[in-house]
């Protein structure tokens, strides 16, 4: 997956849980020639994965980034946190298949992984296809653009 000179810049970050998926990604993330923004933590001291979340949501809406990786022990927590920001599109996947169809589909802009429930290799996979697939438009730009601005309660029934 060697990067081109079109490659996003990628911001990285998680929980203490998923700290040491998060620095071996970091290493390798470089290593194929990637520009990468590591957002922390720098150790495995606890700490809560909405700061991290929002911290990556922030270094994307704010230009730093142009797209992110998110971990936490499960994925969930920390896309959460991620998806509260209206600009935000973070997907939790579990297989290059879901990371694929994230970016293909919804135009996902973070991707989000449980490090207790993947492994290392897994992990590249998803990292892998969802660095590598354009968002297909169409029929679905509409439904991206719903993502960001949900109608009323009462317009959507």
């Amino acid at each position: 997956m060697p990067a081109s000179a079109t490659s996003p810049r990628i911001a990285i970050a998680s929980d203490h849980a998923a700290y040491d998926m998060k620095a071996a990604l970091t290493i390798w993330l470089r290593d194929e020639g990637h520009d990468v923004v590591d957002l922390g933590p720098h150790d495995t001291a606890r700490v809560d994965y909405p700061d991290y979340g929002y911290a990556l949501a922030t270094a994307i809406t704010e230009g730093r980034a142009e797209t992110g990786v998110a971990l936490c022990g499960s994925g969930v927590g920390i896309s959460i946190a991620i998806n509260r920001h209206p600009a935000m599109r973070c997907a939790l996947v579990t297989d290059g298949l879901t990371a694929r169809l994230a970016r293909e589909h919804n135009d996902a802009n973070v991707v989000a992984l449980g490090a207790r429930l993947i492994g290392i290799e897994t992990a590249k996979d998803c990292i892998t296809q969802f660095l590598g697939t354009d968002f297909a438009g169409g029929r679905h730009a509409d439904r991206v653009v719903k993502l960001s601005s949900p109608p009323h309660a009462k317009d959507a029934a």
